[in-house]
């Protein structure tokens, strides 16, 4: 019998968990009716199912009147978790001499004037400002907002704790934050407080991803401000600003079906009616006695507004953002002169007016476009790029401040792995002999990370810092859990050291030590082959793996290029280069010692091989040029010509005929369609040896990059470093690698969204509009979070990436991709600063290292090389190290899982929950479509899965964790290009044992013990 936890409830195994589950005020979701009010018993926001389950839903909506044009006035705030000031500055109100805000504030006024009149509405966003305010507020003060929230005057939108970025955010990281958010929402204020909408009226074009993930999380609709202008202006005709966007190929509808809204005004009140204390709008002079009264002229411009704004939708519900940056600061004044434009407005209908206007939400205008019973336009593509006028493309900041969208990337992984370390640790990984740890630090950082002025590299830089700083600090309480866990794991509390530096060459202990030990953490479900490398200053080493094994290794001399980027950091010669194998979700550990009297290192020939190869790729060179000039797979028998070099686009100065418009943060705008080639030629130096071989290419002093090619790699690794972007000559640069081969692309190219599903993008080309092309190159750019390839009928050559970056296909058979930009002037966006980075480190401008990792293959089997390809950059193996010799009796080898997961199988989450549960994410990561083998649904055993952990009970949650699955019902919308199709619920085989489809995520609560 399985007894599935129910804090007071007992399930037995053949229950699938119908009915009550758990108390309102537990950790998980909420199905007791919240009652609550002034007055007497008022039930907040219940639905009712086809089924009989009652559901959260707005009841407090205000009455409409359905022979007129109902304007929904909806109050919001839009606060940046970080921008122009940090988080902590916006949320206090400091450093007003850069921007007047002040989130505390904003909350403060509004509660007090949501309770001085009960038809007033507001709704609240961001999670992590929320969060820290309710954190200092009287129990009495909870209490009232709590009531505010059961009665529906304040309603949470979106939820999570930031509002992400879309371009340049990996959808597990999406899902994390998203997930942090909503569960302090739910044991916070139960059902009432559960989000029904999602909203991102500020991230700079919409990634099909996101809206999948938000179907998925059990929104009933997504609203957004942003879009292009030709987009905007056809859809503005057409009626098509709602519509429905089918947000994956895979996944059977509607489960990624969501309603799409485009807001009127980007996310804007109507011009003339701001009044806000920032705004200088005139307020509503209402008494006839005294000067400038002004309401039958404010009355008049309403009606226009909304009249005009109703030709371009569908129903007779129209929604208004009454909102801004920051506002409502002095609630005050917002909703003294609502109140009136309401008051006055209506009064007009007994005169014959058709327009009745109403405090509403979010989800009270999606109810009333629900019981419209319309179809809608369908879409299937995504809403990338984004261009707010002819030369205006924001596509820039997909590739903005690359070394921070690293440290984000990287930054997740360890996240990862403290979670995962956190779990098969047990509680001594939180408190044990090297301290106390955490992961709650680093969750918060990476959460405020994924903000759309974050990871997009939008923000100013004091604040890039920030960020920065908050993830380094969360990777040190996360450091002491992972030593608390290994310890307990390995029977080793000898002392870990990390070197977080590796990429450069920067390790002490290893540059000094004569013996220590790797311990290399594999945080994928299956095993992995990595290859190693350490700084050392030894000539000749012996390395050993878990079973004693020798290992081979070689030393390899440290390129100029790495010891001009490490400046005085560390002071290795020599690189160590060994491959390592650990097994899924666990470690194993290699023991590596001096040798005294070695061989000498491989020396670096100063020549230009025209070839090299292994067992799986051959690689060749022009030796006139240095550069490459083919890639071929030995197994596939296939060949492409392959060029690759450097080249930099001269960013605008503003100061041309055709657009004042400058390169910035945001907005890439190149001067010319053609860019500057760095140099034709590369110098070139060679080292090959049994465990790898190099052609290391210098194309001037501030780039240079490595061919790399390992033993046992089917991927051919190009390892780029950029900087310092010199601008002596008044030049702002934008540098990319563009790869031209021989592959027949007919003008496309593909991209991820998001990290997981891949697009089709074609040359200056929209599949929902006729594209006028006003920017050949910046118009053509796309966000590649993962990977992108070319290909035609023979030959696939995917390029997977280290961190989200711009790029693009120009050229028939070529691709391009943005690695670095050094920028003179502000693109007039906002943030007021030029994307000008410097650091204490490089003063004369940041040197930006990465790598690229080529695969070319057969195009109906290129997914099965480059799904798990992709997944290993994104989750590489930890390496920590141990000197001096272990114990003898340290566990040298430790794998989570009873058995690696199938290969279309991910383990994209595990984390604990509560002292008992811990939440898991299963993942299908094959599109239905993308390969023979790996594309079909694939079966796991929950039970069969964990070595160390028994698993006593589970149930399933919607993708957020914050709803039952088998109770998450949303509202069903009708396409107008095809029947509604009928959602088959596929049955698992039992309870223990759960079928994945391509593309899909399931999620689960755990109740586990250790074994």
């Amino acid at each position: 019998m399985r007894v599935f936890f129910g804090l007071g409830k007992e399930f037995r195994s053949g229950d699938r968990l119908q009915g009550t589950r758990l108390r309102r005020d537990s950790s998980y979701c909420s199905d007791t009716l919240w009652l609550g009010g002034v007055g007497g018993i008022r039930q907040c926001c219940l639905r009712v199912s086809a089924e009989g389950t009652k559901l959260p839903q707005p009841t407090s909506c205000h009455a409409t009147k359905p022979n007129m044009l109902n304007v929904h006035l909806v109050p919001h705030t839009h606060d940046d978790v970080g921008w122009l000031k940090t988080v902590d500055q916006y949320f206090y109100g400091d450093r007003n001499n850069i921007q007047h805000a002040g989130v505390q504030y904003i909350l403060d006024s509004v509660v007090d004037q949501l309770l001085k009149n009960p038809d007033r509405r507001f709704i609240y966003v961001e999670t992590a400002f929320f969060y820290r305010w309710w954190k200092q507020q009287s129990s009495s003060a909870q209490r009232t907002v709590k009531q505010l929230v059961n009665e529906g005057r304040l309603e949470f939108v979106n939820g999570g704790w930031c509002m992400s970025d879309e371009a340049t955010t990996h959808y597990s990281a999406v899902i994390d934050q998203m997930t942090m958010g909503l569960r302090f929402l739910n044991e916070t204020f139960g059902p009432c407080g559960r989000p029904r909408v999602a909203w991102h009226i500020d991230p700079f074009g919409h990634a099909r991803e996101h809206a999948s993930v938000f179907a998925q999380m059990g929104y009933d609709g997504f609203f957004f401000g942003r879009l292009d202008y030709q987009d905007r202006a056809r859809r503005m005709v057409e009626k098509e600003q709602e519509l429905l966007w089918r947000a994956s190929d895979s996944l059977t509808p509607p489960m990624a079906d969501l309603f799409t809204g485009i807001l009127p005004n980007g996310y804007n009140p109507p011009e003339g009616f701001c009044w806000d204390q920032l705004c200088d709008d005139p307020p509503i002079r209402d008494d006839p006695d005294l000067e400038d009264y002004n309401v039958d002229d404010v009355v008049k411009r309403f009606l226009a507004i909304a009249n005009s704004q109703a030709l371009a939708y569908k129903t007779n519900h129209i929604i208004m953002t009454m909102g801004s940056d920051f506002q409502y600061e002095n609630a005050n004044l917002w909703y003294k002169n609502l109140d009136k434009l309401i008051h006055y407005v209506n009064a007009q209908q007994a005169n014959g007016s058709k327009v009745n206007v109403l405090y509403s939400t979010p989800s009270c205008y999606l109810q009333e476009l629900h019981r419209a019973n319309l179809t809608w336009a369908l879409k299937t593509d995504d809403f990338f790029p984004y261009a707010d006028d002819a030369h205006d493309f924001w596509t820039g900041y997909f590739t903005s401040r690359p070394a921070l969208k690293r440290y984000e990337r990287i930054s997740n992984g360890n996240l990862q792995i403290c979670n995962q370390l956190e779990v098969l640790g047990g509680p001594v990984s939180r408190k044990g002999p090297f301290g106390e740890g955490d992961s709650q630090t680093m969750k918060k950082a990476m959460a405020v990370a994924q903000h759309h002025d974050a990871v997009s590299g939008t923000e100013k830089q004091h604040v890039a810092n920030d960020y920065a700083r908050r993830l380094a600090n969360g990777w040190q309480h996360c450091q002491v859990l992972v030593s608390n866990s290994l310890a307990a794991l390995s029977g080793s509390s000898a002392e870990r050291i990390y070197c977080d530096n590796l990429n450069i060459s920067v390790c002490p202990l290893t540059e000094s030590s004569k013996k220590f030990s790797v311990n290399v953490y594999n945080p994928l479900a299956r095993p992995v082959t990595w290859p190693v490398r350490l700084p050392v200053n030894g000539t000749a080493y012996t390395v050993s793996d878990a079973r004693g094994e020798s290992v081979d290794c070689r030393v390899v001399p440290v390129s100029r290029a790495t010891r001009g980027v490490r400046r005085n950091r560390g002071f290795a010669v020599n690189e160590l280069v060994f491959q390592v194998q650990a097994p899924p979700l666990g470690y194993s550990t290699y023991s590596v010692s001096l040798l005294r009297d070695g061989p000498p290192p491989a020396s670096a020939q100063h020549r230009t091989p025209t070839v090299i190869q292994n067992k799986f790729l051959q690689v060749t060179f022009d030796p006139d040029t240095g550069l490459l000039s083919s890639l071929s797979n030995l197994e596939t028998k296939q060949s492409i010509k392959l060029t690759q070099n450097f080249y930099w686009y001269n960013a605008s100065d503003g100061n041309n005929l055709e657009s004042a418009q400058p390169s910035g943060a945001y907005i890439f705008r190149p001067n010319s369609s053609e860019p500057f080639v760095i140099s034709q030629t590369a110098e070139t130096e060679t080292v090959q040896t049994s465990a790898v071989q190099e052609v290391r290419q210098r194309f001037s002093p501030w780039v240079s990059q490595v061919v790399r090619l390992y033993t046992d790699s089917r991927a051919l690794e190009l390892e780029w470093t950029v900087g310092p972007l010199p601008i002596h000559d008044n030049l702002g640069k934008e540098v990319i690698t563009r790869l031209d081969t021989s592959i027949r692309t007919s003008e496309i190219f593909y991209t991820d969204s998001n990290g997981r599903e891949v697009l089709q993008r074609k040359k200056d080309f929209r599949p929902t509009w006729h594209l006028k092309q006003s920017e050949p190159i910046a118009g053509n750019y796309y966000p590649i979070n993962s990977r992108a390839f070319i290909k035609d009928d023979v030959d696939q050559l995917t390029v997977v990436t280290d961190r989200s970056q711009g790029g693009g296909s120009i050229h028939n058979g070529s691709l391009e991709i943005m690695l670095h930009r050094r920028l003179l002037y502000d693109d007039v966006r906002g943030v007021g600063e030029p994307l000008n980075e410097t650091s204490g480190v490089f003063p004369e401008g940041l040197v930006v290292r990465g790598r690229l990792l080529l695969s070319l293959d057969r195009p109906p089997a290129a997914a099965d090389a480059h799904r798990p390809l992709a997944q290993g950059v994104v989750l590489q193996p930890l390496l920590t190290f141990t000197n001096g010799d272990l114990s003898p009796n340290t566990r040298l080898e430790f794998s989570g899982l009873q058995a690696a997961l199938p290969s279309a199988v991910h383990l994209l989450t595990l984390t604990q929950w509560d002292k008992d549960s811990v939440l898991l994410r299963l993942e299908h990561q094959f599109q239905s479509w993308e390969s023979k083998v790996n594309s079909q649904p694939v079966t796991v055993n929950l039970q069969k899965l964990f070595s160390t952990l028994e698993v006593l009970g589970v149930s399933e949650l919607n993708l957020s964790a914050n709803q039952w699955k088998d109770e998450m019902i949303r509202f069903d919308w009708t396409p107008q290009t095809d029947k509604k199709p009928p959602l088959k619920m596929s049955k698992d085989p039992s309870t223990w044992e759960v079928t994945l489809r391509p593309m899909e995520i399931r999620t689960f609560l755990l109740k586990v013990s250790l074994r």
